[in-house]
């Protein structure tokens, strides 16, 4: 097993990584069950896997109950908010008791939210069983819905007191899902990792195709870049987390021209903002063109949006910097972007004109 810390001091936790891991659900989450039941919060799609979790924790002498919520990005909404407190508040859910969030970064986001108002907080446990939600959205404690206005602008900060992951549950998720995950594995590589994108081009196909070893050592790595992040700057004060948001701006403001739809998974929005962000930075002079078309050529290669058409996006460019002015980074009028200086070279980049953001979008063929 690969254990890796989240050091955030009283709020630090285990992220524990094995394939068969949820086999031993009930041995990993004895120590938290106080005698009480645990409450499993999944979707329709993740249903078998949280039925098989119930019998698990039974057969180890653990009671549990299981809340199945609609599948999609459209579940982290104020009603299935409100239609997920209230039914933990009809368990009886105490401050003290664990809710598992067995899903995706939908699931993980949503039951996260919710534990963090729930009585004022309440502890939650991360089982995700997407590639996306393995490598990113269950570390970190970031936690939010969508509101009409865009994505995660509602939301708090609330960190689990434990994370599972198996990689064997990618077994049954769908190719198209763990590619847009795989975006999320090759951006820690795009950050400050270049030995890692050299890997991921390398790897990148046997990971998406089942290899074990690739798969295992993908996630171990991500998510040991992600808690050194997060414990350095747990609530992105520091401009360290935003780096994080690498491919996000571009990316959110492509979903957001979507409709926060399956049209547009997130981490295909991801891979499709990472690439545009590389291509304005080379635009502007401030990365080498070759590293931003290395940067597209390794996303086509794995079958994900690299650009504006891939993304199946025809909206103009003053359209999609307008999604943009609702991200939740606007500070003082102005919009952070991530910028890169060169693969692994990522920065904060807090003077960028948006109008030149529109016009080098209408340069892109859609």
């Amino acid at each position: 097993m690969n254990v890796v810390p989240v050091a955030l001091g009283a709020r630090s936790y285990e992220v524990r990584i094995a394939s068969g891991l949820l086999m031993q659900a009930a041995e990993q989450l004895a120590p938290l069950s106080r005698g009480r039941p645990f409450v499993i919060v999944t979707d329709a799609n993740v249903a078998p896997h949280a039925a098989r979790l119930a019998a698990l924790l039974h057969n180890g002498g653990l009671a549990s109950d299981i809340i199945t919520l609609p599948a999609g990005e459209a579940t982290k909404s104020w009603g299935q908010l409100e239609s997920l407190t209230d039914a933990l508040l009809e368990r009886g859910i105490e401050r003290g008791d664990h809710v598992i969030a067995l899903g995706g970064g939908v699931i993980g986001d949503l039951v996260g939210f919710a534990t963090s108002i729930l009585k004022r907080g309440c502890n939650f446990v991360q089982i995700p069983t997407t590639l996306l939600a393995q490598v990113d959205s269950s570390v970190g404690g970031k936690t939010a819905i969508n509101s009409r206005a865009g994505k995660n602008l509602i939301g708090a900060f609330h960190q689990p007191s434990l994370v599972l992951i198996d990689p064997d549950l990618l077994d049954t998720l769908p190719l198209r899902d763990l590619r847009a995950g795989y975006a999320e594995v090759v951006k820690y590589g795009l950050i400050d990792d270049f030995a890692f994108f050299e890997w991921c081009e390398a790897n990148g196909a046997a990971l998406l195709s089942g290899d074990p070893a690739a798969r295992e050592y993908a996630i171990a790595h991500s998510v040991a870049a992600k808690a050194r992040i997060v414990a350095a700057d747990e609530r992105e004060t520091t401009g360290v987390r935003a780096l994080l948001n690498l491919g996000h701006t571009f990316g959110h403001a492509l979903e957001a021209e979507t409709g926060f739809s399956d049209a547009l998974l997130h981490g295909e929005g991801v891979a499709a903002g990472m690439a545009l962000a590389f291509a304005y930075s080379a635009r502007r002079g401030l990365c080498p063109g070759q590293d931003a078309e290395r940067v597209a050529a390794h996303l086509k290669a794995m079958e994900m949006p690299h650009d504006l058409a891939s993304a199946g996006i025809t909206a103009s460019g003053a359209t999609l910097v307008g999604h943009m002015l609702h991200d939740k980074k606007m500070d003082a009028g102005t919009l952070p972007f991530l910028l890169a200086r060169g693969i692994g070279q990522t920065y904060l980049d807090k003077q960028v004109d948006l109008a030149d953001v529109a016009a080098f979008l209408d340069e892109l063929p859609r």
